[in-house]
Protein backbone atom coordinates (compact mmCIF):
# COMPACT_ATOMS: atom_id res chain seq x y z
CA UNK A 1 0.00 0.00 0.00
CA UNK A 2 1.34 3.42 -0.94
CA UNK A 3 0.79 6.87 0.41
CA UNK A 4 1.49 10.13 -1.47
CA UNK A 5 4.96 10.10 -2.99
CA UNK A 6 6.71 13.43 -3.62
CA UNK A 7 9.72 13.79 -5.83
CA UNK A 8 12.14 16.35 -4.34
CA UNK A 9 15.47 17.14 -5.90
CA UNK A 10 18.30 19.31 -4.58
CA UNK A 11 16.12 20.15 -1.57
CA UNK A 12 15.79 18.89 1.99
CA UNK A 13 12.57 18.48 3.90
CA UNK A 14 12.54 19.37 7.61
CA UNK A 15 10.28 16.73 9.17
CA UNK A 16 9.58 18.85 12.23
CA UNK A 17 7.19 20.92 10.09
CA UNK A 18 5.05 17.82 9.52
CA UNK A 19 4.22 16.96 13.14
CA UNK A 20 0.52 17.37 12.44
CA UNK A 21 0.83 14.83 9.62
CA UNK A 22 2.71 11.92 11.21
CA UNK A 23 0.71 9.36 9.25
CA UNK A 24 1.78 10.95 6.00
CA UNK A 25 5.41 10.67 7.00
CA UNK A 26 5.15 7.02 7.93
CA UNK A 27 3.50 6.11 4.63
CA UNK A 28 5.94 7.76 2.26
CA UNK A 29 9.06 5.73 2.94
CA UNK A 30 10.36 6.47 -0.55
CA UNK A 31 10.90 10.08 0.57
CA UNK A 32 14.16 10.63 2.49
CA UNK A 33 12.36 12.69 5.14
CA UNK A 34 15.06 12.55 7.75
CA UNK A 35 17.63 14.19 5.47
CA UNK A 36 15.59 16.49 3.23
CA UNK A 37 14.80 20.13 3.89
CA UNK A 38 12.28 22.27 2.03
CA UNK A 39 10.65 25.65 2.04
CA UNK A 40 7.33 26.60 3.60
CA UNK A 41 6.04 26.81 0.03
CA UNK A 42 6.68 23.10 -0.57
CA UNK A 43 5.19 22.26 2.80
CA UNK A 44 2.01 24.07 1.78
CA UNK A 45 1.86 22.14 -1.47
CA UNK A 46 2.14 18.85 0.43
CA UNK A 47 -0.58 19.81 2.90
CA UNK A 48 -2.89 20.89 0.09
CA UNK A 49 -2.30 17.63 -1.75
CA UNK A 50 -3.23 15.70 1.38
CA UNK A 51 -6.48 17.63 1.73
CA UNK A 52 -7.37 16.99 -1.91
CA UNK A 53 -6.85 13.22 -1.84
CA UNK A 54 -7.88 11.95 1.61
CA UNK A 55 -9.10 8.69 0.17
CA UNK A 56 -5.56 7.80 -0.82
CA UNK A 57 -4.06 8.30 2.63
CA UNK A 58 -3.30 5.12 4.55
CA UNK A 59 -3.13 6.16 8.19
CA UNK A 60 -0.60 4.56 10.48
CA UNK A 61 -2.34 1.62 12.19
CA UNK A 62 -1.74 -0.67 15.09
CA UNK A 63 -2.44 -4.38 14.82
CA UNK A 64 -4.37 -5.39 17.93
CA UNK A 65 -4.27 -9.12 18.60
CA UNK A 66 -7.18 -10.50 20.63
CA UNK A 67 -6.83 -14.07 21.81
CA UNK A 68 -9.60 -16.64 22.22
CA UNK A 69 -9.73 -16.14 26.00
CA UNK A 70 -9.91 -12.33 25.75
CA UNK A 71 -13.41 -11.91 24.35
CA UNK A 72 -14.38 -8.58 25.88
CA UNK A 73 -14.26 -5.00 24.71
CA UNK A 74 -12.82 -4.16 28.12
CA UNK A 75 -9.60 -6.02 27.31
CA UNK A 76 -6.59 -3.76 27.85
CA UNK A 77 -5.35 -4.23 24.28
CA UNK A 78 -8.29 -2.11 23.08
CA UNK A 79 -7.70 0.75 25.52
CA UNK A 80 -7.15 3.97 23.54
CA UNK A 81 -7.55 2.19 20.20
CA UNK A 82 -9.02 3.96 17.18
CA UNK A 83 -11.68 1.93 15.33
CA UNK A 84 -11.12 3.95 12.15
CA UNK A 85 -7.39 3.32 11.91
CA UNK A 86 -6.44 0.31 14.02
CA UNK A 87 -6.98 -3.26 12.88
CA UNK A 88 -8.08 -6.05 15.22
CA UNK A 89 -6.67 -9.48 14.45
CA UNK A 90 -8.34 -12.70 15.58
CA UNK A 91 -7.46 -16.14 14.30
CA UNK A 92 -8.40 -19.78 14.68
CA UNK A 93 -5.05 -21.45 14.08
CA UNK A 94 -3.96 -25.05 14.05
CA UNK A 95 -1.07 -24.47 16.46
CA UNK A 96 -3.39 -23.30 19.25
CA UNK A 97 -6.18 -25.75 18.52
CA UNK A 98 -3.98 -28.83 18.46
CA UNK A 99 -1.11 -28.46 20.94
CA UNK A 100 -3.15 -30.70 23.26
CA UNK A 101 -6.15 -32.98 22.81
CA UNK A 102 -8.71 -30.23 23.46
CA UNK A 103 -12.24 -31.40 24.18
CA UNK A 104 -14.49 -30.99 21.14
CA UNK A 105 -16.93 -28.87 23.13
CA UNK A 106 -14.11 -26.57 24.25
CA UNK A 107 -13.07 -26.01 20.65
CA UNK A 108 -16.67 -25.41 19.61
CA UNK A 109 -17.22 -22.99 22.49
CA UNK A 110 -14.13 -20.92 21.75
CA UNK A 111 -14.42 -20.86 17.95
CA UNK A 112 -18.09 -19.90 18.13
CA UNK A 113 -17.55 -17.30 20.86
CA UNK A 114 -14.65 -15.82 18.88
CA UNK A 115 -16.75 -15.56 15.73
CA UNK A 116 -19.65 -13.98 17.57
CA UNK A 117 -17.31 -11.51 19.25
CA UNK A 118 -15.64 -10.58 15.96
CA UNK A 119 -19.05 -10.06 14.39
CA UNK A 120 -20.05 -7.76 17.25
CA UNK A 121 -16.82 -5.79 16.93
CA UNK A 122 -17.51 -5.25 13.24
CA UNK A 123 -21.05 -4.07 14.01
CA UNK A 124 -19.53 -1.62 16.49
CA UNK A 125 -17.37 -0.13 13.76
CA UNK A 126 -14.08 -1.97 14.24
CA UNK A 127 -11.95 -3.27 11.39
CA UNK A 128 -11.40 -6.97 12.07
CA UNK A 129 -9.12 -9.38 10.28
CA UNK A 130 -10.49 -12.82 11.17
CA UNK A 131 -9.05 -16.16 10.07
CA UNK A 132 -11.40 -19.11 10.36
CA UNK A 133 -9.92 -22.52 10.96
CA UNK A 134 -8.99 -24.83 8.13
CA UNK A 135 -6.22 -27.42 8.24
CA UNK A 136 -4.92 -26.17 4.88
CA UNK A 137 -4.68 -22.50 5.88
CA UNK A 138 -1.40 -20.96 4.76
CA UNK A 139 -0.82 -19.57 8.24
CA UNK A 140 -1.01 -22.15 11.02
CA UNK A 141 0.19 -19.98 13.91
CA UNK A 142 -0.66 -16.58 15.36
CA UNK A 143 2.77 -15.33 14.42
CA UNK A 144 2.20 -16.45 10.85
CA UNK A 145 -1.13 -14.63 10.62
CA UNK A 146 0.42 -11.41 11.93
CA UNK A 147 3.43 -11.71 9.68
CA UNK A 148 1.17 -11.97 6.62
CA UNK A 149 -0.44 -8.63 7.49
CA UNK A 150 2.71 -6.61 8.01
CA UNK A 151 3.47 -5.83 4.38
CA UNK A 152 -0.16 -5.09 3.60
CA UNK A 153 -0.87 -2.79 6.52
CA UNK A 154 2.62 -1.63 7.61
CA UNK A 155 1.51 -0.99 11.20
CA UNK A 156 3.34 1.06 13.77
CA UNK A 157 3.27 -1.80 16.29
CA UNK A 158 1.44 -4.89 17.47
CA UNK A 159 -0.57 -4.56 20.67
CA UNK A 160 -1.84 -7.47 22.73
CA UNK A 161 -2.87 -8.26 26.29
CA UNK A 162 -0.69 -10.70 28.19
CA UNK A 163 -1.75 -14.27 27.51
CA UNK A 164 -2.55 -17.00 30.01
CA UNK A 165 0.07 -19.57 29.12
CA UNK A 166 3.83 -19.65 29.43
CA UNK A 167 4.21 -21.52 26.13
CA UNK A 168 2.51 -18.73 24.16
CA UNK A 169 3.98 -15.97 26.33
CA UNK A 170 7.46 -17.21 25.46
CA UNK A 171 6.59 -17.06 21.76
CA UNK A 172 5.03 -13.59 21.90
CA UNK A 173 8.03 -12.25 23.82
CA UNK A 174 10.19 -13.02 20.77
CA UNK A 175 7.86 -11.65 18.09
CA UNK A 176 9.51 -8.23 18.03
CA UNK A 177 12.73 -9.87 16.88
CA UNK A 178 11.10 -12.33 14.50
CA UNK A 179 8.73 -9.82 12.91
CA UNK A 180 10.91 -6.72 13.08
CA UNK A 181 8.21 -4.58 14.70
CA UNK A 182 7.55 -3.39 18.26
CA UNK A 183 5.19 -5.60 20.25
CA UNK A 184 3.42 -4.01 23.22
CA UNK A 185 2.19 -6.54 25.80
CA UNK A 186 -0.29 -4.98 28.19
CA UNK A 187 -1.37 -6.06 31.66
CA UNK A 188 -4.55 -8.14 31.83
CA UNK A 189 -6.70 -5.86 33.95
CA UNK A 190 -9.51 -8.42 34.24
CA UNK A 191 -7.70 -9.91 37.22
CA UNK A 192 -8.12 -8.30 40.62
CA UNK A 193 -4.45 -8.81 41.51
CA UNK A 194 -1.71 -8.02 39.02
CA UNK A 195 1.31 -10.28 38.71
CA UNK A 196 3.40 -7.68 40.53
CA UNK A 197 0.88 -7.31 43.34
CA UNK A 198 0.85 -11.06 43.94
CA UNK A 199 4.64 -11.27 43.80
CA UNK A 200 4.89 -8.50 46.41
CA UNK A 201 2.43 -10.34 48.66
CA UNK A 202 4.30 -13.66 48.25
CA UNK A 203 7.78 -12.23 48.83
CA UNK A 204 9.47 -13.74 51.86
CA UNK A 205 6.85 -16.47 52.42
CA UNK A 206 8.12 -20.06 52.38
CA UNK A 207 4.60 -21.39 51.91
CA UNK A 208 1.65 -19.62 50.36
CA UNK A 209 -1.83 -20.07 51.76
CA UNK A 210 -4.87 -19.07 49.78
CA UNK A 211 -6.88 -18.12 52.84
CA UNK A 212 -4.61 -15.21 53.76
CA UNK A 213 -4.40 -13.97 50.18
CA UNK A 214 -8.18 -14.26 49.88
CA UNK A 215 -8.64 -12.00 52.88
CA UNK A 216 -6.42 -9.40 51.25
CA UNK A 217 -8.56 -9.53 48.13
CA UNK A 218 -11.71 -9.15 50.21
CA UNK A 219 -10.27 -6.03 51.81
CA UNK A 220 -9.12 -4.68 48.46
CA UNK A 221 -12.48 -5.11 46.72
CA UNK A 222 -14.77 -4.58 49.72
CA UNK A 223 -16.71 -7.71 48.78
CA UNK A 224 -18.73 -9.04 51.73
CA UNK A 225 -17.08 -6.50 54.04
CA UNK A 226 -18.83 -4.36 56.63
CA UNK A 227 -18.27 -0.59 56.87
CA UNK A 228 -15.96 -1.42 59.79
CA UNK A 229 -13.86 -3.58 57.43
CA UNK A 230 -14.98 -6.82 59.08
CA UNK A 231 -16.20 -9.86 57.13
CA UNK A 232 -19.95 -10.06 56.69
CA UNK A 233 -21.52 -12.83 58.74
CA UNK A 234 -18.72 -12.67 61.29
CA UNK A 235 -16.38 -15.08 59.51
CA UNK A 236 -14.04 -15.00 56.53
CA UNK A 237 -14.81 -18.54 55.47
CA UNK A 238 -17.94 -20.69 55.75
CA UNK A 239 -16.45 -23.81 54.20
CA UNK A 240 -17.43 -25.97 57.16
CA UNK A 241 -21.09 -25.29 56.29
CA UNK A 242 -20.67 -26.47 52.69
CA UNK A 243 -20.34 -30.23 53.07
CA UNK A 244 -23.82 -31.70 52.97
CA UNK A 245 -24.58 -34.86 51.03
CA UNK A 246 -27.37 -34.46 48.47
CA UNK A 247 -30.17 -37.03 48.71
CA UNK A 248 -32.26 -35.78 45.81
CA UNK A 249 -33.93 -32.91 47.62
CA UNK A 250 -34.15 -30.04 47.05
CA UNK A 251 -34.43 -30.72 43.34
CA UNK A 252 -31.48 -29.54 41.31
CA UNK A 253 -32.34 -27.00 38.59
CA UNK A 254 -31.90 -27.89 34.95
CA UNK A 255 -28.70 -26.47 33.47
CA UNK A 256 -28.91 -23.16 31.65
CA UNK A 257 -29.17 -23.75 27.92
CA UNK A 258 -28.60 -21.77 24.73
CA UNK A 259 -29.63 -23.49 21.53
CA UNK A 260 -26.91 -23.31 18.87
CA UNK A 261 -27.42 -20.67 16.17
CA UNK A 262 -26.11 -20.87 12.61
CA UNK A 263 -22.60 -19.78 13.56
CA UNK A 264 -22.39 -22.36 16.34
CA UNK A 265 -23.82 -25.14 14.17
CA UNK A 266 -21.22 -24.38 11.49
CA UNK A 267 -18.47 -24.50 14.10
CA UNK A 268 -19.74 -27.81 15.46
CA UNK A 269 -19.63 -29.26 11.92
CA UNK A 270 -16.08 -27.94 11.53
CA UNK A 271 -14.96 -29.52 14.81
CA UNK A 272 -16.51 -32.87 13.94
CA UNK A 273 -14.85 -32.80 10.53
CA UNK A 274 -11.34 -31.68 11.48
CA UNK A 275 -11.02 -32.74 15.13
CA UNK A 276 -12.79 -36.09 14.97
CA UNK A 277 -10.07 -37.82 16.99
CA UNK A 278 -10.19 -35.33 19.87
CA UNK A 279 -11.60 -36.21 23.28
CA UNK A 280 -15.29 -35.74 24.00
CA UNK A 281 -18.38 -35.03 21.96
CA UNK A 282 -20.23 -32.02 20.57
CA UNK A 283 -23.62 -33.66 21.19
CA UNK A 284 -26.09 -31.52 23.14
CA UNK A 285 -23.94 -28.40 22.91
CA UNK A 286 -25.68 -25.70 24.92
CA UNK A 287 -22.95 -23.31 26.13
CA UNK A 288 -23.46 -19.58 25.88
CA UNK A 289 -21.25 -18.07 23.18
CA UNK A 290 -22.01 -14.35 23.56
CA UNK A 291 -21.69 -11.89 26.41
CA UNK A 292 -25.47 -11.40 26.49
CA UNK A 293 -26.15 -15.12 26.83
CA UNK A 294 -23.38 -15.54 29.41
CA UNK A 295 -24.97 -12.77 31.47
CA UNK A 296 -28.27 -14.63 31.28
CA UNK A 297 -26.45 -17.75 32.52
CA UNK A 298 -25.20 -15.74 35.51
CA UNK A 299 -28.70 -14.44 36.25
CA UNK A 300 -30.08 -17.98 36.00
CA UNK A 301 -27.51 -19.26 38.49
CA UNK A 302 -28.20 -16.47 40.98
CA UNK A 303 -31.95 -17.14 40.90
CA UNK A 304 -32.16 -20.91 40.70
CA UNK A 305 -28.93 -22.49 41.97
CA UNK A 306 -27.00 -20.12 44.24
CA UNK A 307 -29.43 -20.45 47.20
CA UNK A 308 -28.48 -24.14 47.56
CA UNK A 309 -24.96 -23.97 46.20
CA UNK A 310 -23.29 -23.54 49.59
CA UNK A 311 -24.85 -26.54 51.31
CA UNK A 312 -24.20 -28.92 48.43
CA UNK A 313 -21.14 -27.58 46.64
CA UNK A 314 -19.06 -30.62 47.65
CA UNK A 315 -21.79 -33.18 46.91
CA UNK A 316 -21.75 -35.65 44.02
CA UNK A 317 -24.58 -37.63 42.47
CA UNK A 318 -25.00 -40.65 40.25
CA UNK A 319 -27.89 -38.98 38.45
CA UNK A 320 -27.10 -35.26 38.29
CA UNK A 321 -24.13 -33.81 36.43
CA UNK A 322 -24.57 -30.20 37.45
CA UNK A 323 -26.36 -30.06 40.83
CA UNK A 324 -26.22 -26.43 42.04
CA UNK A 325 -22.98 -25.38 40.35
CA UNK A 326 -22.85 -22.20 38.30
CA UNK A 327 -21.03 -23.55 35.18
CA UNK A 328 -19.78 -19.97 34.72
CA UNK A 329 -16.04 -20.69 34.76
CA UNK A 330 -15.87 -21.29 30.97
CA UNK A 331 -17.37 -17.82 30.41
CA UNK A 332 -15.24 -16.05 33.00
CA UNK A 333 -12.03 -17.64 31.73
CA UNK A 334 -12.66 -16.79 28.06
CA UNK A 335 -13.74 -13.21 28.75
CA UNK A 336 -17.49 -13.33 28.22
CA UNK A 337 -18.02 -12.50 31.90
CA UNK A 338 -15.99 -10.20 34.12
CA UNK A 339 -14.91 -11.97 37.34
CA UNK A 340 -15.30 -8.97 39.62
CA UNK A 341 -18.76 -8.20 38.22
CA UNK A 342 -19.78 -11.82 38.78
CA UNK A 343 -18.67 -11.61 42.42
CA UNK A 344 -20.50 -8.32 42.89
CA UNK A 345 -23.68 -9.84 41.48
CA UNK A 346 -23.45 -12.73 43.94
CA UNK A 347 -22.79 -10.36 46.84
CA UNK A 348 -25.89 -8.33 45.95
CA UNK A 349 -27.92 -11.54 46.13
CA UNK A 350 -26.90 -11.97 49.77
CA UNK A 351 -27.65 -8.37 50.69
CA UNK A 352 -31.05 -8.75 49.01
CA UNK A 353 -31.81 -11.91 50.97
CA UNK A 354 -31.83 -14.12 47.87
CA UNK A 355 -29.09 -16.50 49.03
CA UNK A 356 -27.43 -17.44 52.36
CA UNK A 357 -23.98 -16.28 53.34
CA UNK A 358 -22.37 -19.73 53.11
CA UNK A 359 -23.44 -20.00 49.46
CA UNK A 360 -22.38 -16.50 48.45
CA UNK A 361 -19.08 -16.52 50.33
CA UNK A 362 -18.19 -19.98 49.02
CA UNK A 363 -18.90 -18.92 45.46
CA UNK A 364 -16.95 -15.68 45.75
CA UNK A 365 -14.02 -17.51 47.37
CA UNK A 366 -13.68 -19.74 44.32
CA UNK A 367 -13.21 -16.69 42.09
CA UNK A 368 -11.66 -14.04 44.31
CA UNK A 369 -9.62 -16.56 46.25
CA UNK A 370 -8.59 -19.66 44.36
CA UNK A 371 -8.74 -18.24 40.83
CA UNK A 372 -6.56 -15.25 41.64
CA UNK A 373 -4.28 -17.27 43.92
CA UNK A 374 -3.36 -20.00 41.43
CA UNK A 375 -2.83 -17.45 38.67
CA UNK A 376 -0.35 -15.63 40.88
CA UNK A 377 1.55 -18.81 41.67
CA UNK A 378 1.68 -19.76 37.99
CA UNK A 379 3.35 -16.57 36.83
CA UNK A 380 5.56 -16.33 39.89
CA UNK A 381 7.22 -19.69 39.27
CA UNK A 382 6.88 -20.62 35.61
CA UNK A 383 8.39 -22.23 33.65
CA UNK A 384 10.17 -24.28 36.35
CA UNK A 385 6.94 -24.92 38.25
CA UNK A 386 5.68 -27.22 35.49
CA UNK A 387 8.63 -29.57 36.11
CA UNK A 388 7.88 -30.15 39.81
CA UNK A 389 7.52 -33.77 40.94
CA UNK A 390 8.50 -33.75 44.59
CA UNK A 391 6.79 -37.09 45.32
CA UNK A 392 8.74 -38.81 42.55
CA UNK A 393 5.73 -40.20 40.69
CA UNK A 394 6.54 -42.46 37.73
CA UNK A 395 3.33 -44.18 36.64
CA UNK A 396 1.60 -43.47 33.36
CA UNK A 397 -1.93 -42.07 33.35
CA UNK A 398 -4.35 -45.03 33.14
CA UNK A 399 -6.06 -45.27 29.79
CA UNK A 400 -9.54 -45.21 31.34
CA UNK A 401 -9.07 -41.48 32.01
CA UNK A 402 -9.72 -41.08 28.28
CA UNK A 403 -12.46 -43.69 27.94
CA UNK A 404 -14.26 -43.91 31.28
CA UNK A 405 -14.07 -47.71 30.97
CA UNK A 406 -13.58 -48.62 34.62
CA UNK A 407 -15.67 -50.50 37.17
CA UNK A 408 -15.02 -47.80 39.78
CA UNK A 409 -18.38 -46.03 39.76
CA UNK A 410 -17.12 -42.64 40.94
CA UNK A 411 -14.32 -42.57 38.38
CA UNK A 412 -16.61 -43.72 35.57
CA UNK A 413 -19.21 -41.08 36.37
CA UNK A 414 -16.71 -38.23 36.67
CA UNK A 415 -14.93 -39.15 33.44
CA UNK A 416 -18.15 -39.84 31.56
CA UNK A 417 -19.59 -36.47 32.62
CA UNK A 418 -16.33 -34.85 31.54
CA UNK A 419 -16.52 -36.58 28.16
CA UNK A 420 -20.10 -35.46 27.59
CA UNK A 421 -20.00 -31.98 29.10
CA UNK A 422 -16.37 -30.78 29.05
CA UNK A 423 -17.11 -30.05 32.70
CA UNK A 424 -16.94 -31.60 36.15
CA UNK A 425 -17.15 -29.68 39.39
CA UNK A 426 -14.27 -29.07 41.76
CA UNK A 427 -14.83 -32.05 44.08
CA UNK A 428 -15.01 -34.49 41.18
CA UNK A 429 -11.75 -33.05 39.87
CA UNK A 430 -10.01 -32.93 43.25
CA UNK A 431 -11.35 -35.89 45.23
CA UNK A 432 -12.18 -38.41 42.51
CA UNK A 433 -10.05 -38.21 39.36
CA UNK A 434 -7.38 -36.17 41.13
CA UNK A 435 -7.35 -38.25 44.30
CA UNK A 436 -6.95 -41.45 42.31
CA UNK A 437 -4.06 -39.98 40.33
CA UNK A 438 -2.37 -38.92 43.57
CA UNK A 439 -2.82 -42.31 45.25
CA UNK A 440 -1.66 -44.17 42.14
CA UNK A 441 1.47 -42.04 41.77
CA UNK A 442 0.69 -40.82 38.25
CA UNK A 443 3.34 -38.62 36.64
CA UNK A 444 2.31 -34.97 37.17
CA UNK A 445 2.93 -33.92 33.58
CA UNK A 446 0.57 -36.61 32.24
CA UNK A 447 -2.34 -35.85 34.53
CA UNK A 448 -1.81 -32.10 34.09
CA UNK A 449 -2.04 -32.55 30.33
CA UNK A 450 -5.27 -34.50 30.79
CA UNK A 451 -6.91 -31.77 32.88
CA UNK A 452 -5.81 -29.12 30.39
CA UNK A 453 -7.32 -31.06 27.50
CA UNK A 454 -10.69 -32.20 28.81
CA UNK A 455 -12.31 -29.15 30.46
CA UNK A 456 -13.88 -26.18 28.71
CA UNK A 457 -12.62 -23.82 31.42
CA UNK A 458 -9.04 -25.15 31.46
CA UNK A 459 -6.18 -22.81 30.59
CA UNK A 460 -2.62 -23.45 31.65
CA UNK A 461 -2.47 -20.62 34.20
CA UNK A 462 -5.42 -22.03 36.17
CA UNK A 463 -5.11 -25.75 35.45
CA UNK A 464 -1.41 -26.31 36.17
CA UNK A 465 -1.19 -24.95 39.75
CA UNK A 466 -4.52 -26.54 40.68
CA UNK A 467 -3.48 -29.97 39.44
CA UNK A 468 0.25 -30.01 40.04
CA UNK A 469 0.08 -28.20 43.38
CA UNK A 470 -3.31 -28.91 44.90
CA UNK A 471 -4.23 -32.28 43.37
CA UNK A 472 -0.82 -33.94 43.03
CA UNK A 473 1.06 -32.13 45.84
CA UNK A 474 4.02 -32.19 43.45
CA UNK A 475 5.34 -28.81 44.61
CA UNK A 476 6.21 -30.09 48.07
CA UNK A 477 3.39 -28.27 49.85
CA UNK A 478 4.04 -24.82 48.46
CA UNK A 479 0.42 -24.34 47.40
CA UNK A 480 -1.39 -26.63 49.86
CA UNK A 481 -0.50 -27.55 53.43
CA UNK A 482 -1.37 -31.24 53.00
CA UNK A 483 -2.11 -33.66 50.16
CA UNK A 484 -5.79 -34.15 49.34
CA UNK A 485 -5.56 -37.92 49.74
CA UNK A 486 -8.63 -39.85 50.84
CA UNK A 487 -10.01 -43.36 50.94
CA UNK A 488 -13.33 -44.45 49.53
CA UNK A 489 -15.00 -43.37 52.76
CA UNK A 490 -14.86 -39.72 51.69
CA UNK A 491 -16.54 -40.48 48.35
CA UNK A 492 -19.20 -42.50 50.16
CA UNK A 493 -19.83 -39.61 52.56
CA UNK A 494 -20.30 -37.07 49.77
CA UNK A 495 -22.11 -39.14 47.10
CA UNK A 496 -24.32 -42.09 46.26
CA UNK A 497 -21.74 -43.61 43.91
CA UNK A 498 -20.66 -46.37 46.26
CA UNK A 499 -24.11 -47.92 46.51
CA UNK A 500 -24.03 -48.54 42.75
CA UNK A 501 -20.41 -49.63 42.45
CA UNK A 502 -18.87 -52.97 41.45
CA UNK A 503 -16.47 -52.58 44.37
CA UNK A 504 -17.35 -52.54 48.05
CA UNK A 505 -16.36 -49.42 49.94
CA UNK A 506 -16.59 -51.34 53.23
CA UNK A 507 -13.77 -53.68 52.19
CA UNK A 508 -10.05 -52.98 51.88
CA UNK A 509 -8.11 -56.15 51.01
CA UNK A 510 -10.56 -58.46 49.25
CA UNK A 511 -10.70 -58.81 45.45
CA UNK A 512 -13.87 -56.71 45.32
CA UNK A 513 -12.60 -54.08 47.78
CA UNK A 514 -12.75 -50.42 46.81
CA UNK A 515 -9.37 -49.62 45.22
CA UNK A 516 -9.23 -46.24 46.94
CA UNK A 517 -8.99 -47.91 50.36
CA UNK A 518 -5.78 -49.89 50.02
CA UNK A 519 -4.23 -47.33 47.66
CA UNK A 520 -4.77 -44.69 50.33
CA UNK A 521 -2.78 -46.62 52.92
CA UNK A 522 -0.11 -47.49 50.38
CA UNK A 523 0.26 -43.75 49.69
CA UNK A 524 0.52 -43.02 53.44
CA UNK A 525 3.13 -45.74 53.91
CA UNK A 526 5.36 -44.98 50.94
CA UNK A 527 5.44 -41.25 51.66
CA UNK A 528 6.02 -41.46 55.38
CA UNK A 529 9.24 -39.49 55.16
CA UNK A 530 7.40 -36.73 53.29
CA UNK A 531 4.43 -36.30 55.62
CA UNK A 532 5.03 -37.87 59.01
CA UNK A 533 6.04 -34.55 60.54
CA UNK A 534 3.13 -32.66 58.98
CA UNK A 535 0.77 -31.73 61.85
CA UNK A 536 -2.24 -32.22 59.62
CA UNK A 537 -1.13 -35.78 58.79
CA UNK A 538 -0.08 -37.04 62.21
CA UNK A 539 -3.45 -38.67 62.96
CA UNK A 540 -3.26 -40.71 59.76
CA UNK A 541 0.13 -42.10 60.75
CA UNK A 542 -1.08 -42.92 64.26
CA UNK A 543 -4.00 -44.82 62.74
CA UNK A 544 -1.69 -46.64 60.36
CA UNK A 545 0.67 -47.64 63.15
CA UNK A 546 -2.21 -48.92 65.30
CA UNK A 547 -3.21 -51.51 62.73
CA UNK A 548 -1.95 -55.04 63.15
CA UNK A 549 1.15 -55.92 61.09
CA UNK A 550 -0.73 -58.57 59.12
CA UNK A 551 -3.46 -56.05 58.26
CA UNK A 552 -0.89 -53.53 57.06
CA UNK A 553 0.83 -56.19 54.98
CA UNK A 554 -2.46 -57.26 53.41
CA UNK A 555 -3.30 -53.65 52.53
CA UNK A 556 0.09 -53.10 50.94
CA UNK A 557 -0.14 -56.35 48.96
CA UNK A 558 -3.62 -55.48 47.69
CA UNK A 559 -2.44 -52.00 46.69
CA UNK A 560 0.66 -53.41 45.02
CA UNK A 561 -1.52 -55.67 42.90
CA UNK A 562 -3.79 -52.76 41.94
CA UNK A 563 -0.83 -50.60 40.96
CA UNK A 564 0.36 -53.35 38.63
CA UNK A 565 -3.09 -53.63 37.02
CA UNK A 566 -4.43 -50.07 36.97
CA UNK A 567 -5.86 -50.32 33.47
CA UNK A 568 -7.95 -53.33 34.52
CA UNK A 569 -9.79 -51.69 37.41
Amino acid sequence: MRGIVCQVSCTHLDTSHLDEYPDFISLAPELPLCTLRTSDYLLGVIKNKIRQTPERIIYMTNLILILGDQLTTDISALAGADPKHDRIVMAEVHEEASYTNHHKKKLALLFSAMRHFAQQLQKDGWQVHYQQYHPDNEHQSLEGVLSSLLNEIRPKKIITTECGEWRLHDQISRWHAHLGIPVEIRTDTRFIASKREFADWAEGRKQLRMEFFYREMRRKTGLLMTPEEKPEGGSWNFDSDNRRKWSGKPAAPAPFRVEPDTITRNVIDLVEQHFADHFGTTDDFHFAVTRTDAQEALDYFIEFALPCFGDYQDAMSDNEDWLFHSILSPYINCGLLDPLSVCETAARAWYAGQAPINAVEGFIRQILGWREFVRGIYWLHMPDYAKENRLGNTRALPWFYWTGDTKMRCMHNAIDATRRNAYAHHIQRLMVTGNFGLLAGVKPEEICDWYLAVYADAYDWVELPNVLGMVMHADGGYLGSKPYAASGKYIQRMSDHCSNCHYSVSKSTEPDACPFNSLYWHFIDRHRADFERNPRMSMMYRNWDKQKPEKREALLQRAGYLLEHLDDL
